[in-house]
């Protein structure tokens, strides 16, 4: 009963002045826990709008709805919430860590703040992953996995009410159009293409949530699901939460139900140019070991090609595979994500010398901005006392994940 007296009091976030009162739903939108359908001014009977609704652990419930002029709508709920009727707030919403927009919303009811959304905030709702909304010192995680068909089959309603009425509403979730920025979420190959074979890298578990940090270049590209899983344990359908291309690192995150017994803590110091490194990966898996690798060296310099300062080099020996990996210090902390090695074909041709323990990694700096960026609870701890690197290896079990996808030809010769 709350549910629907929430979609049906969202008629008030249209605007409509002096209109107290909804009747509907008339048809249905059913999507994941998505539920809703179409709505009349119950004092005209005229078609209002179209809504749905779905709760969230956070006790927010979220109303999405179009109404017959074309305007989109969002609404955030609580039975918690007292609010005074007419009472304005700006909300900040970010979708994947990246895409940014304030919101202007009124509470039109004392339990829901709606506001008007701009089609360019609609778009980026629709094919986000995850949403953040930030109210003053509130700050609330979105999952938005069913959004893409919700926006669809809404947009459908609208249409499909005002050409046949009301009378004839029914499932407004069949026959609705997919939109292009849903199918952007896992794209087709393009025509002629074919999926060469897995691709695969590292990752590495930042937060008791699941969230799992690896590199960019390792999803991009990425055909249907991406897969992660711990040695000796199933596979696991991993979401993309942000990705940053430039730092060449992303974010992934388990499903809801996944526990993971421990999570890696990153160091709260600067490395130094000397210090010993550990890396763990699953270098060119499939051909060597089904379990992660070791290796170890130094960092050998505090910058990059170029002197990037983003970056560390190292002298640990890395492979395809072991991208996206975490590199630890001596005390099992981490102080950095392994890139990329040193293109020694390319360097050889141009110098007439093979480069030799030449490797990069994302220096923490850039990694936390992201993870901040991202709204994640990691976890960070002043180096202590030295680890054998055994123990480092076997405290990094419970984290250290392989990260598989299906990726097209081209994709591949990209990297």
């Amino acid at each position: 009963m709350w549910l629907k007296s929430l979609i049906v009091a969202s008629l008030l976030q249209m605007g409509i002045a002096g209109t107290a009162h909804a009747k509907g739903p008339f048809g249905s939108v059913n999507v994941g826990n998505w539920i809703g359908g179409a709505f009349s001014n119950d004092e005209t009977g005229a078609f209002s709008h179209c809504a749905a609704t779905t709760p969230y652990a956070n006790g927010v419930i979220l109303v999405v709805s179009q109404n017959a002029a074309g305007t989109w709508s969002l609404a955030f709920a609580s039975p918690s919430y007292r609010f005074n009727k007419g009472e304005n707030a700006a909300i900040d919403v970010t979708f994947d860590g990246q895409e940014q927009a304030r919101l202007y919303a009124t509470a039109y009811q004392s339990n829901m703040l709606t506001a008007i959304m701009p089609l360019n905030v609609v778009r980026t709702f629709q094919k986000a992953s995850l949403m953040v909304a930030t109210a003053g010192r509130a700050v609330l995680n979105f999952d938005l996995t069913s959004t893409g068909p919700v926006i669809a089959a809404l947009a459908n309603c609208v249409t499909k009410v005002k050409a046949d009425g009301l009378d004839k509403a029914g499932d407004f979730t069949k026959g609705a159009a997919r939109p292009a920025a849903t199918a952007e979420k896992q794209p087709s190959p393009p025509a002629g293409s074919k999926v060469a074979r897995a691709k695969t890298g590292t990752g590495f578990v930042v937060s008791a949530n699941g969230h799992i940090v690896t590199n960019h270049h390792v999803i991009d590209g990425c055909v249907g699901d991406i897969k992660g899983n711990l040695t000796g344990e199933a596979a696991m359908v991993l979401r993309v939460v942000s990705s940053d291309a430039s730092n060449d690192l992303a974010l992934l995150q388990a499903p809801s139900t996944t526990t993971f017994k421990d999570f890696a803590r990153i160091r709260d110091r600067s490395i130094r140019s000397g210090d010993s490194v550990i890396v763990i990966g699953f270098p060119f898996h499939g051909l060597l070991s089904s379990d992660f690798t070791v290796t170890t060296g130094i960092a050998s310099s505090l910058s990059g090609m170029r002197n990037d300062t983003r970056f560390l080099q190292i002298s640990a020996p890395v492979q395809p595979g072991n991208s996206g990996g975490p590199l630890f210090d001596t005390t099992g902390q981490i102080v950095g994500v392994v890139t990329a090695k040193i293109p020694a074909l390319r360097i050889a041709a141009a110098t007439g010398n093979i480069p030799e323990n030449i490797n990069f990694a994302i220096k923490t700096g850039a990694l936390r901005d992201f993870l901040d960026n991202s709204v994640v609870p990691y976890q960070t701890a002043e180096p202590k006392g030295e680890l054998k690197t055994t123990d480092i290896a076997g405290n990094a079990r419970p984290y250290t994940m392989l990260i598989s996808c299906n990726a097209t030809e081209q994709a591949e010769a990209k990297r």
